[in-house]
């Protein structure tokens, strides 16, 4: 008989701590999930357009799905489902690959009759970078630029009846949205969202007076029932 005493083995480590789907923090494309959820609500008529404006100032400030998800409860999703988990993978979010403009020590510009995606990103380097939307085609209800500015200006143009919505800084720079909370935008008209920051540059948003979208409201309802 083996008397020997051998060394009890060691106990198996216990599995990491898993958070539950709505204690998740939010992604990025959390939030753009949920804000086209929000921007169609509008355009049908669901919310009101102070009801809108204060979910999607809600949107940017919660920090986990479950919040997130909270926003959203008494919407339907696009197309007449249930609401979609915010947590689900990054490539079935609204509006497709971001369209990127760059401006490294030149200027850069998008003007004129174009279609912009829900989602570009603008990155000024000691550049200059126009973004003008007046004439632009909107083809989502809410539209955001994403904007990082070193040493250079990065200036955003939107029609005066279309909402604008900043969430920025600045570090011996400037971040400023010009126009907020003003009471003549559209309530069907599109959302443009700028984020940004700016180190030794300046990133501005402003409306451009006497330029305006026309006939939203119809248009938004076409595409919605089409």
């Amino acid at each position: 008989m083996d008397l020997e005493k051998h060394p009890a083995a060691p106990a198996p480590a216990p599995a990491p701590a898993t958070a539950a789907p709505a204690e998740l923090r939010a992604s990025d494309a959390d939030r753009d999930r949920i804000a086209q959820i929000l921007g169609d609500a509008l355009a049908e008529g669901r919310l009101t357009a102070e009801e809108h404006s204060d979910r999607l100032d809600t949107l940017y400030a919660v920090k986990t799905v479950g919040e997130l998800e909270a926003l959203v409860r008494d919407l339907p999703a696009p197309g007449g489902a249930h609401a979609p988990s915010a947590y689900a993978t990054p490539a079935s979010a609204p509006g497709g690959p971001a369209e990127t403009i760059v401006a490294v020590c030149s200027s850069s510009a998008r003007k004129g009759r174009w279609r912009p995606g829900a989602h570009t990103r603008a990155i000024s380097v000691m550049g200059d970078i126009t973004i003008d939307l007046t004439e632009a085609v909107f083809e989502q209800q809410v539209t955001e630029i994403n904007v990082t500015c070193v040493l250079g200006n990065v200036e955003v143009l939107v029609p005066e009846n279309v909402t604008l919505r900043g969430y920025g800084s600045g570090v011996l720079g400037n971040f400023e949205v010009r126009g907020e909370g003003r009471g003549e935008t559209d309530p069907q008209a599109p959302v443009v969202i700028v984020r940004g920051f700016a180190l030794l540059g300046n990133i501005e948003a402003r409306p451009k007076l006497g330029a305006r979208l026309v006939d939203l409201a119809r248009k938004l309802r076409k595409r919605l029932d089409g």
